[in-house]
């Protein structure tokens, strides 16, 4: 008991340092792990680390004790990782894929193939792994990892396509990295006959693995897809009533990931993958809260694995590591073959050559490489183990070497992408060097209104709310919307956003718009964050800093100007002295409400009730836009629909 409430506390710890550093949970998790597995001798009884590879919270070679005895570890971690996916899976729509879905394909595809040759030539020749065994190395360390990814993304305001490639990449090679570790193991265990489903005869392992493999994929892409519109209709007939839906959904993605893997033995990751990714874009309902209740759970899970896997490592085994060859390795990976995987995948794309780089960059492994890594070197070491007490020679000399290598590769480049990515990413400007996007608070007409206003500027918008019903109707006006609540800590790690300079709280809660003003202007404000004036400050005729528009126009005016007259109209400047008399009669007028200044180069200025009486310079081509009444000024003027 107390083994397992350390390793989740510990694990939470570790997540809150990671938020705390802003830098991937990885980091933190394999530290504690390493803390509490190699290292503890230097700083922990003797007593709780007794019988060498008997540690706590390792199982040991033999299979016989440990918090994860005998193969109970390999389950826990399997079915971890599929949940882990399918939240991955969750996460991706087909409106991100659309400028970028070339690159992404041949990435997983054409990348992945030149990484795993790479990879095991590379480890094959500079440290004299044998050929059996830097296969299986190399398809272990095809996969980028979608929970080191994200963190990076989200703290560096990266081009849009640049860190969608990255996102899109990460979670999409998991199941395929972890599906070829499985075949590649699979071939290796069947030369000893010693797993589960491998084959007896040695020489039809080609045939019989390519007939596992569209089996495989068949059973995945069908499987998957048919539970994704099952679970749809379950949840949409309102059959499992709403407190059970987010359990009910995770019994679901167990069973048809143990369901998929007793038809066709190691489907369940693939069949997991596309689930989630179905679900994402049918149109489900509360996607929302069943994505919120997964992001929890794979937290969790991540960070109890992360521990236990890291703790699993010796420190005979680290010592290793200490070797020219090891870093000669390392190098080859980040230097070499992750570059050439990009650029040959990249062939004849969008992508220019400063995007190109940094993605190459970019590649650090994660949770499903640590993983099975593990898993996989624990089990051919086993093989080993077996075969010397029988008095044979040991089948596959060096699997000791694995694992290690593995947690080299993942620390490495979690330590290397973490610390340099921001740097590295200003010096081949693909950063967003100016965040010109608006982010609007609230949902409702009048907000879609601007929204629209925005986007026929040719400028970025996005719409945040809570409401359901106003992120459906702002996306059927082709509005980007996103569904959450502003007090959780989802938005700001929305890698989105992060094109998003202005912000404008437009919703009929002061409490809402004053906790944006306070607490997400820092990541969505740098250019400007504005607010709604209250209707106390509309009575006390006060003239707040961060007030929108004018000192007269509360939520109350502005969503019944934006019912009673739903068009924008734009009205020609002639000076400073002609904009204020303008203002003017637009404040005096109860539903005729001044929003922006049109430049003629189409950029937008905010008009805030504050600032305003400040202009003093207006040049030619400048506009007036105000939404509501039209006002019968005495130049032309036009009205632009809403």
């Amino acid at each position: 008991m107390v083994e397992l409430a350390s390793i989740i506390i510990l694990g939470i710890f570790a997540q809150w340092l990671a938020w705390r550093f802003k830098v991937p949970a990885i980091l933190p998790l394999i530290l504690i792990g390493l803390a509490v597995g190699p290292f503890a001798p230097f700083w922990m009884s003797d007593q709780i680390l007794e019988h060498g590879k008997d540690k706590w919270l390792n199982p040991i070679y033999d299979g016989h004790s440990g918090l994860f005895p005998g193969d109970n570890l390999f389950y826990f971690v399997e079915l971890a990782i599929g949940i882990i996916l399918f939240e991955g899976g969750l996460t991706l729509k087909r409106n991100e894929i659309t400028s970028i879905g070339g690159i992404v394909g041949k990435l997983i595809s054409v990348g992945s193939l030149i990484t795993f040759a790479g990879a095991t030539l590379a480890v094959h020749f500079i440290v004299n792994l044998s050929w059996s065994l830097s296969f299986l190395f190399a398809a272990l360390i095809i996969v980028t990892g979608p929970t080191v990814i994200a963190p990076i993304l989200r703290n560096i305001p990266l081009k849009k396509d640049v860190a969608n490639i990255l996102k899109w990449e990460g979670i999409l090679i998991d199941p395929i990295g972890a599906l070829a570790a499985v075949l590649v193991y699979e071939f290796l265990a069947s030369t000893v006959g010693g797993h589960v489903g491998s084959h007896a005869e040695h020489g039809s392992f080609s045939i019989e693995a390519l007939k596992h493999f569209v089996t495989l994929t068949l059973v995945g892409f069908s499987l998957g897809t048919i539970a994704a519109y099952g679970l749809k209709e379950v949840i949409k007939r309102h059959w499992v009533p709403h407190y059970l839906m987010n359990v009910f959904t995770l019994a679901v993605v167990l069973l048809v990931f143990v369901g998929s893997g007793l038809i066709v033995p190691d489907s369940g990751l693939l069949t997991i993958v596309v689930m989630g990714t179905v679900i994402a874009n049918i149109d489900m309902p509360s996607l929302d809260e069943i994505l919120y209740f997964k992001e929890s759970l794979a937290v969790l899970l991540i960070s109890m694995l992360f521990i236990l896997l890291a703790a699993n490592i010796s420190l005979d085994d680290l010592k290793l590591l200490l070797n020219w060859r090891v870093a000669a390795l390392f190098l080859s990976v980040i230097l070499i073959i992750r570059p050439l995987g990009v650029f040959m995948s990249s062939l004849n794309s969008s992508l220019v050559l400063n995007e190109k780089l940094f993605i190459s960059w970019v590649g650090p492994r994660g949770i499903v490489a640590a993983g099975i890594a593990s898993l996989f070197g624990t089990k051919l070491m086993m093989m080993n183990s077996k075969a010397i007490a029988d008095g044979l020679e040991a089948p596959f000399p060096g699997a000791e070497l694995l694992t290690p290598l593995v947690f080299m590769i993942v620390l490495g480049t979690v330590l290397l992408n973490a610390t340099t990515a921001g740097m590295v990413a200003g010096f081949l400007g693909v950063k967003i060097t100016q965040s010109n996007g608006t982010l609007i608070i609230g949902g409702s007409k009048a907000a879609r209104l601007i929204a629209s206003y925005i986007q026929k500027c040719g400028l970025s918008v996005a719409v945040l709310d809570n409401n359901p019903t106003n992120i459906s109707k702002a996306k059927e006006e082709g509005i980007p919307a996103f569904q959450a609540n502003i007090f959780s800590d989802e938005i700001r790690d929305n890698i989105e956003l992060n094109n998003m300079g202005f912000l404008m709280a437009l919703t009929g809660s002061n409490e809402v718009n004053g906790f944006a003003m306070n607490k997400l202007s820092e990541n969505f404000g740098e250019n400007g964050s504005f607010r709604l004036v209250t209707s106390d400050e509309k009575s006390k005729n006060a003239n707040p800093k961060n007030g929108l528009f004018s000192p007269t126009d509360d939520f109350i005016n502005f969503a019944e100007t934006a019912r009673d007259y739903p068009a924008f109209h734009e009205v020609e400047l002639r000076s400073s002295e002609d904009l204020h008399q303008k203002l003017e009669a637009l404040y005096k007028e109860e539903k005729s409400i001044p929003i922006f200044l049109k430049s003629s180069d189409q950029k937008l200025t905010i008009l805030n009730s504050h600032a305003t009486a400040t202009i003093t310079s207006i040049n030619e081509g400048d506009h007036l836009v105000y939404l509501g009444k039209e006002i019968p000024f005495q130049v032309p003027q036009t009205e632009v629909a809403g």
